[in-house]
């Protein structure tokens, strides 16, 4: 198939990489603008740095929607396909309805549920023991094309760095098996059930503060949910510290939610709205991520110490 690639993060970047080891034409590659990082170093992303390595063209718009003359690029391309894997934009109609074979995404849920953004996230975040991958052609809805197929995957007890690699392997096969089946017009196309969908909203910075105002096993979810971005954090003593292994219990503690109310020797344990979180592994403000034991032999805790609202509460 003479294929053109959009996507952004390594989970995209497996699933290119599959296509071109399957020996399809990747006639180009389209993804987000580099970016600047620590000390102004620019950074590419994973699917750029694939295919420059693979000596494939890469056009990297601002805005699809807003930038004309990337349809028209695509337009004198005529692809068979667009391969869209976690792009990070809005594709305009004009664009869905160039291809043959229409624009093919490789979405990292079991739709209809979770549409949207966050998908895998919201998979851990939810205590879901499973969740997958589905190919669908898209439309111009939100995840709401029809679906051809699907793996399913277990996630249980994983992070999200686990997750997005097992999907993103899962992703990668499933996709060079079910193009030979679009091209040859033997995949089916099946609508989805809209009494079924839910959604995964876009995640910010402030999704991962907790005040422990909030169950101890939703908040061991968040933990592996965010453990890549933004983290799960709250404040001690005016300092960030974000956690990043934990256990939570059923059990029953004293004082208030947000407060410490066990230390043992290679860890510590917080009072939540429902049970205890036993914090394993953090990080504080300005220093390494370490364990409970490093930690707390490095600054002194306290039964009582409270974990505040805000860096200045």
């Amino acid at each position: 198939m003479k294929i053109v690639f959009m996507g952004t993060p390594a989970l995209a970047a497996k699933s290119l990489k599959a296509l071109i080891d399957a020996g399809h034409e990747i006639a180009l590659v389209i993804t987000q603008p580099d970016r600047r990082g620590n000390r102004n170093k620019m950074i590419l992303s994973p699917v750029k740095e694939l295919a420059l390595e693979n000596g494939l063209e890469v056009a990297q718009p601002q805005r699809l929607k807003k930038e004309p003359e990337y349809t028209e690029m695509l337009k004198k391309i005529a692809p068979d396909a667009i391969i869209v894997a976690a792009f990070g934009q809005i594709i305009p109609q004009e664009i869905l309805d160039i291809p043959k074979y229409g624009c093919i995404n490789v979405h990292g849920s079991l739709l209809p549920a979770l549409r949207g953004a966050s998908p895998m996230q919201a998979a851990i975040l939810e205590g879901l023991d499973e969740s997958g991958i589905t190919i669908m052609k898209m439309d111009a809805g939100l995840d709401t094309g029809d679906m051809i197929s699907k793996v399913v995957c277990d996630i249980k007890d994983k992070d999200i760095n686990e997750v997005s690699e097992i999907l993103a392997d899962a992703g990668a096969k499933l996709l060079v098996e079910t193009l030979p089946e679009i091209e040859e017009g033997t995949a089916v196309y099946e609508k989805q059930d809209e009494r079924l969908a839910t959604y995964a909203k876009m995640i910010s910075k402030s999704d991962g503060f907790t005040d422990f105002n909030e169950p101890a096993d939703y908040i061991e979810r968040k933990i592996r949910a965010y453990a890549d971005w933004p983290t799960c954090y709250s404040y001690l003593d005016g300092a960030q510290v974000k956690f990043f292994k934990a256990e939570a219990l059923p059990d029953e503690a004293s004082g208030e939610i947000g407060s410490i109310c066990e230390i043992g020797k290679d860890y510590y344990s917080v009072k939540c709205s429902e049970g205890v979180l036993k914090i394993y592994e953090q990080q504080l403000s300005g220093k390494k991520r370490m364990s409970a034991g490093d930690f707390m032999r490095g600054r002194k805790l306290s039964v009582g110490d409270h974990f505040t609202a805000s860096e200045n509460a």
